[in-house]
């Protein structure tokens, strides 16, 4: 065998290696995207979820400091009422 002819099995055997391993990247890196995309899918769903308590919670805390609210738990809980106004006194600043 020539020389030139073991350099074109040499080139042969090369390039062969670099299309599989061209071969292997391309299905590492699908199959890396597809692990990537459930985990965002998974990530977002986690979100919505996060987002809704949200909500949730800001209605909750807005019911709890509305004036009524306030006013009927220190009437019923705590027994709180109004100062007489007799007994009130204004200062000046």
């Amino acid at each position: 065998m020539s020389r030139l002819a073991r350099f074109g099995w040499v080139i042969a055997v090369v390039l062969w290696f670099a299309v599989l391993a061209s071969a292997g990247g391309a299905i590492y890196t699908r199959h890396r995207s597809r692990e990537l995309f459930v985990e965002l899918e998974r990530l977002r769903s986690q979100r919505d979820g996060l987002e809704t308590e949200w909500g949730q919670l800001q209605l909750e805390q807005s019911a709890w400091s509305a004036h009524a609210f306030v006013e009927r738990v220190a009437t019923t809980r705590l027994q709180m009422m109004s100062p007489d106004p007799v007994r009130t006194r204004v200062v000046a600043p």
